[in-house]
């Protein structure tokens, strides 16, 4: 007869998937651990306090779905405030309204109407209709004309992915939001907030109860963590979980310089992307506005992209032919992991806005739910099975 373990889940990582994989089973009576080697919890979401502020400690996180069940979600954790991401861009010191509207349009162009405006993308991007575009650079053109693309997208893209877009695929701008209305706010999604008093309180309520290790690297101690729960959730890097046989899977990594100001407001926006070539950075945070702060100084953040490498945190996976297919052979490799659950931006290797990894850590404890053939629905959110 086989010996109970202590655990019944060890969860690699507090982010979001951990954090909410490790709440819900908790709810239904089983005992989770969980770790991560970071000095805290919550993953990127993380927030530091400096002057009485909330620092997105790991970049910008606005919270915004479509979903009304993961909306109220989240909602039931903590109240969201009514936050609206409505980002500036700067080329050259001169400011344009994102996403590209109407505001965008008369500021480049003196248009005033939706039919002027339209006229002008379709006199820029007529030569282009019939191409079928084999990279970025073509794509984006085609799709907002050269204007558009010259002061807002060729450099950005450039700094962002550390190489010029006519070497980049065009699948990575299949479509650019572009509104023929005045209106800024850059989601078109329903819902969208920063939780009140930041997303540690969010993080915090998940894993209130349940034992959480910080400065804890999994790999560090893998056979004794393996033998300890029956089962493993791993959120981590899918590549180092299998010890990179296959070699790397790509990604894109930031590196954040914050600085603490002597002055109520720095530049009178949450976030501004500065899209030229000489500014090295490619965006610039001022904290106190994702929760309306009203504090006598500012925290600011500005934003470099780098080459990702084992050593730096990975943020965006470089989805192209080589990494997709070294993605094949590590997912062959899940297949065969018996008590295993895998989930999350880094062991899925995608890109994951934060309510798709809310639905998808969900949708991934009902499924163990349903295997423990227990009778009752998980908290609030209905039908994610389907999802």
């Amino acid at each position: 007869m086989a010996i109970k373990k202590e655990y019944d889940y060890l969860i690699v990582g507090s982010g979001l998937f951990g954090a909410v994989f490790a709440y819900e089973m908790t709810s239904i009576g089983k005992k989770c651990l969980v770790i991560d080697k970071r000095n805290h919890t919550g993953g990127n979401i993380h927030c530091r306090q400096v002057e009485g502020i909330n620092v997105h400690a790991y970049g910008a996180h606005i919270f915004h779905t479509e979903d009304i069940e993961i909306w109220n979600y989240v909602n039931n954790l903590v109240p969201f405030n009514n936050y609206v991401n409505s980002p500036l861009a700067s080329y050259h010191g001169e400011l344009y309204n994102l996403p590209f509207n109407m505001n965008t349009f008369y500021r480049l162009w003196g248009t005033s109407t939706p039919d002027q405006a339209r006229a002008k993308i379709l006199e820029q991007t007529a030569q282009f209709a019939a191409i079928r575009p084999s990279n970025l650079e073509e794509q984006a053109i085609k799709l907002v004309g050269t204007e558009i693309y010259e002061k807002f997208i060729r450099h950005y893209t450039s700094k962002q992915w550390g190489r010029p877009p006519c070497e980049l695929p065009a699948s990575i701008i299949r479509r650019i939001p572009v509104r023929f209305t005045f209106n800024n706010n850059y989601f078109n999604d329903r819902y969208q907030g920063i939780p009140i008093g930041g997303y540690n309180v969010m993080t915090e309520k998940m894993l209130k109860g349940i034992e959480v290790r910080i400065n804890t690297d999994f790999f560090r101690d893998r056979p004794y963590f393996e033998s300890i729960a029956e089962k493993t959730v791993f959120s981590g890097r899918l590549d180092e979980y299998f010890g990179y046989c296959f070699g790397d899977l790509e990604y894109r990594s930031l590196r954040f310089e914050t600085e603490s100001l002597n002055m109520d407001d720095f530049q009178g926006n949450a976030v501004v992307n500065f899209t030229d070539q000489k500014t090295p950075y490619t965006r610039i945070y001022e904290h106190k506005h994702f929760e309306f702060g009203t504090q006598p100084t500012t925290v600011i953040t500005r934003e470099y992209p780098m080459a990702s490498a084992r050593t730096a945190e990975p943020y965006y996976p470089i989805n192209d032919v080589k990494n997709m297919q070294i993605l094949d052979r590590y997912k062959a490799l899940k297949e065969r992991e018996q008590n295993v659950i895998f989930g999350g931006r880094l062991a899925e290797y995608r890109y994951y806005d934060m309510h798709q990894v809310i639905a998808s850590a969900l949708h991934t404890a009902k499924k163990e739910f349903r295997l423990l053939s227990v009778n009752k629905s998980i908290h609030p959110v209905k039908q994610l099975a389907n999802a």
